[in-house]
């Protein structure tokens, strides 16, 4: 859901708020209550909840793959230096 910077042109109140896009326009300052509370144009920022996200599901799996795969050729190793020590 993006998060949007809001202005009054009033009393010079401003909040970031999380709306979603269809949402209603927000006229209404929360401080003055008059209508003059703008969006402004600003670097898009957005909120990841949830599952499904890279961050949060992805990421760290190529690093445990890898961290897996290091561990069974070392077991292997392990297994053949013994077998031909003895």
């Amino acid at each position: 859901m993006p998060i949007f910077d809001f202005t009054c042109q009033a009393c010079g109140c401003s909040k970031e708020l999380l709306r979603k896009i269809s949402d209603p326009i927000l006229m209404a300052c929360p401080e003055c209550h008059k209508k003059t509370f703008k969006k402004q144009v600003s670097a898009p920022s957005f909120q990841l909840t949830g599952s499904g996200w890279y961050v949060t599901d992805f990421k760290n799996k190529a690093k445990e793959s890898s961290a897996k795969a290091d561990t069974k050729t070392e077991t292997k190793k392990d297994a053949s230096a013994s077998s031909t020590s003895s």
